[in-house]
């Protein structure tokens, strides 16, 4: 009985240990390097408001410097769909770039972790589901297509985003390639942090806000005034 108590607190002491190691480090974040290479972009679109916010942001983007993108929606979220494949279009058809080739982008459906008017007594099922099948696309699926998952993991919105941000850690912590995750608040919030905002501040690799109020209480963040 001693030897299982001690291989167990061992066990979650290791445990203890690597997730604070891949934790993010409490830096100073700077401008990035400017680089000639193509970066991937993974970015979630959380339907309504927040899909209309993140389409806005990556419609300001150099898009033959992010390519591939990779739009990934919620199931049952086809409107979030149209609106990306008609930013493509649009792009596309006012450039020469990457955007005329059919690889420059693909969706990617996910569960999603908690339904609307879902009972709080479900959604832990639902939510394991979502968080597998994110692991499933960030980890293995990828690693068939030889190649990460994506350089940049954009967040936005709904609880969604958390599973995700868990399949990230994931993989993090079995050592296998994982991509900078950048969390964007919401426009919509003024005064104080959504849910999503919380629960990820800590996690993810930059976390940025476009009300400089936000960031009052001295926690890690940053300010870069309206970004849409």
């Amino acid at each position: 009985m001693f030897h299982v108590i001690t291989c167990a607190v061992l066990l979650v002491a290791t445990v203890c240990i690597r997730v604070y190691c891949i934790l993010p480090k409490p830096t100073v974040p700077g401008r990035p390097k400017k680089s000639a290479e193509n970066r991937t972009l993974a970015v979630f679109l959380g339907s309504g408001g927040h899909t209309s916010e993140m389409l806005a942001l990556v419609s300001s983007l150099d898009f033959d410097r992010y390519f591939p993108r990779i739009y990934i929606i919620s199931e049952g979220d086809t409107l979030s769909e149209r609106k990306a494949a008609a930013l493509e279009a649009t792009k596309a058809a006012s450039s020469h770039s990457t955007s005329k080739n059919p690889d420059a982008y693909t969706f990617l459906v996910i569960p999603r972790a908690r339904k609307v008017h879902q009972s709080l007594l479900t959604t832990p099922s639902t939510a394991l589901l979502s968080v597998i099948k994110s692991f499933y696309q960030v980890a293995l699926a990828s690693s068939h297509r030889k190649g990460q998952f994506a350089d940049v993991l954009v967040l936005n919105g709904p609880g969604t985003c958390l599973t995700l941000c868990l399949a990230v850690y994931l993989n993090k912590f079995f050592g296998l390639a994982s991509p900078k995750m950048v969390y964007i608040e919401s426009f919509a919030r003024v005064q104080t942090l959504s849910l999503s905002g919380k629960l990820l501040r800590s996690l993810v690799d930059r976390f940025v806000v476009q009300w400089p109020q936000l960031l009052q209480d001295g926690k890690r963040g940053e300010y870069h005034g309206w970004l849409i």
